[in-house]
This record gives C-alpha cells, sequence and structure tokens, in this order.
C-alpha cells in the first residue's frame, strides 16, 4: 500500500469508525500525525473511563510487560481500550523481549488499539529480524505523514486564516510556505502570529515580514540573489543572520550547495527549452518556488554557475581538511561568489 493509500485508509477507518488494532504512524509532518492520533484517542476513550482503558508508554518507560499488560486488560465502564507507545525503537529490544512483541502483535484483542508514533526515532522495517517484519506487516497499519505539497498547503493556510477572521491571497500563501521549513506545526505558529499582528482583514506581505522569521532555505536563497547581483555586503549581513541561528557552518554550505544545484539544473532546463513544471519533480519544489527559481537562473550564466559549484567544493574540501575558521571559509566564498557576479 502506497503512502497516501495508508493515509486514505486511516481517514476512512476514522470516517467509518473501524479503527484497526494496530497503527504504526511516523513521517516528518508533526500536526497532521497528532491530529489524526487526537481523533482515534477521542473515538476510542471518553474522559470518563480514560483512566482505566488509556496507557501510554515512551522510551523512558517502556517494557513489554507493561505493553502486554495494556493490550490484555479488559476496558472498564468502555467498549474499547487504547494503549500508544511513543518513540520505542522495537529492533533494539533484546531477542526475548521481541519474540514477546511479535506474539503480542499477533493477537491484539478485538477491543484494543495500539499505536506506535515515532517522531525522534527513526522508523523503518529492519530486515535483520524477519519474522517480527512479517508479523507488523500482516497485521499493522503502517501510515506515514509526510510533509505536504504547496498545492495541498495553500488551501489550508486559507482556512486557518478565514478561521481567524482574515483573507490571504494564494500567492502569499506561497510566500509564508518558502518562508518558513512548509510543516503544518510551523505554519500554524505563523498563522496566529500575524493574525495577531495584523489589524486589517486582508493579510499582506509586510505583515508576514514582520513577524516571520525566515527558514534557513529562505535566507539562503535571498544571499543567492545578493550574490548574483554583486552585494556582497548584503550577503555577509544575511549569512550573520543564520549564524545567529546556530545553524552550523557545514549545514550551511550544504543549503548554500543545494540551491545553486537548483540553479544549475534550471538554468539546463531554460537552455533546452523546457519549462519551470519539468523542475518541480526533480526537487519536490512548489509551483511558486520552482518558477521563481527558474527566473533567477535565467540571469545566471552556464559559466557563472560551474564556478560557482567548484568553489563550494573546495571550501567543503577546507571545511573537512584544514583548521580554518569554518565562518571566516564561509564569508570568503560568498565574496568570491560575488566577485565571479562581477566577472559575468
Amino acid at each position: 500500500m502506497s503512502n497516501q493509500d495508508s493515509l486514505q485508509k486511516l481517514k476512512k477507518d476514522i470516517r467509518e469508525k473501524t479503527i484497526a488494532n494496530l497503527y504504526i504512524f511516523f513521517g516528518e509532518e508533526t500536526f497532521l500525525k497528532t491530529h489524526y492520533l487526537e481523533q482515534i484517542h477521542r473515538q476510542r476513550t471518553d474522559e470518563i473511563t480514560e483512566s482505566f482503558n488509556y496507557r501510554k508508554l515512551t522510551g523512558e518507560n517502556f517494557t513489554i510487560e507493561d505493553l502486554t499488560e495494556g493490550v490484555e486488560a479488559v476496558p472498564m465502564m468502555a467498549e474499547y481500550t487504547l494503549t500508544v507507545v511513543d518513540d520505542v525503537d522495537i529492533w533494539k529490544l533484546n531477542e526475548g523481549d521481541r519474540t514477546k512483541l511479535g506474539e503480542l502483535l499477533s493477537d491484539i484483542p478485538d477491543y484494543c488499539t495500539v499505536i506506535f508514533t515515532y517522531e525522534t526515532v527513526e522508523w523503518k522495517l529492519d530486515g535483520r529480524y524477519k519474522k517480527l517484519c512479517d508479523i507488523i506487516r500482516q497485521n499493522a497499519q503502517i501510515v506515514e505523514f509526510p510533509k505536504q505539497e504547496a498545492r495541498d498547503l495553500i488551501p489550508w493556510i486559507g482556512r486557518h486564516f478565514a478561521a481567524a477572521g482574515k483573507r490571504i491571497a494564494p500567492n502569499l500563501c506561497s510566500y509564508l510556505v518558502e518562508m518558513t521549513d512548509g510543516t503544518m506545526t510551523t505554519l500554524a505558529g505563523e498563522i496566529g502570529k500575524i493574525c495577531a499582528f495584523s489589524g486589517a482583514e486582508e493579510i499582506t506581505k509586510s505583515d508576514i515580514d514582520a513577524v516571520v522569521e525566515p527558514a534557513l532555505d529562505a535566507i539562503i536563497y535571498d544571499i543567492s540573489e545578493q550574490l548574483s547581483s554583486g552585494e556582497p555586503g548584503k550577503a555577509l549581513h544575511k549569512l550573520g543572520q543564520v549564524l545567529k541561528m546556530q545553524e552550523e557552518p557545514i549545514s550551511i554550505l550544504g543549503t548554500i550547495g543545494a540551491h545553486f544545484r537548483r540553479l544549475s539544473t534550471a538554468r539546463v532546463l531554460q537552455d533546452g527549452g523546457r519549462s519551470y513544471l519539468e523542475l518541480m519533480p526533480l526537487y519536490r519544489m512548489s509551483d511558486w518556488s520552482a518558477r521563481k527559481t527558474m527566473q533567477s537562473a535565467s540571469r545566471l550564466s552556464p559559466k557563472f554557475l560551474e564556478k560557482t559549484a567548484a568553489l563550494i567544493l573546495e571550501t567543503d574540501r577546507k571545511m573537512k581538511t584544514s583548521t580554518d575558521d569554518p565562518k571566516r571559509l564561509l564569508e570568503v566564498l560568498l565574496l568570491e561568489i560575488s566577485q565571479e557576479a562581477k566577472n559575468g
């Protein structure tokens, strides 16, 4: 079952009140993960009997005995029980506990739902433990909550502003996505801040710029534009902002490299008479972001992009092999890129 199919199946389960016995929730979009977990929680428990029929186990307090107790406990004054297990790496359990877990997950009572959720611990099936993998495949609904595409986020953002009595244009919804990390969790917080700041019904770009802290990718885009325009002073100022965000220089360099790779790809597509639509799937970009990247690439020469790629690779080598200050290396890189832009 594909990621999209598994999510649609989960929605159907909740809508038709046919909750399954075993789920595994994972993925980058914490907002959705929490949303659907809460919906199952509301269906499977109630305030009066929750203390008897709901258990939550974490990586800090998890034992196979506590899980067994939660699964086998008969509902008290209710129809169902719910046990949620957060961030437990089941593949690191000892062999005896893995065997018990497999037996338990193979025979969950009809009245019980167990949900394993993963946020700080990575989830993936470990093929070294074939028997447990087979049990999970046969019994669990594995649901990934990936980061949502911009085309899905734009109407969602509009609805959230509307719920607060505000209006926002679709292009500004796209801008807000690009300014942030694009997760619903972050966006929900930023929408709240913007609504509290703006006294008008119509949200403007200046409202967004006033209260939203740009994500690293957004700042790197500004830096690249300033470098391409031969404005090293502005680029260095932006770099200072990024460093104040406590980002590691090697991570900043990686983001710069990724951005210029997108620009290089966009330029190649343009030279071949291709459109931004072919850029979108290559880097999982939104419509708005792909258009913007194509526009930026149209102003850059292939020679400049090739030289910039070489400068980034050389800076990466120096960061990993020399004793030079990584921050100084980044500053030198920006000045070198800006000089290349002036040289054409």
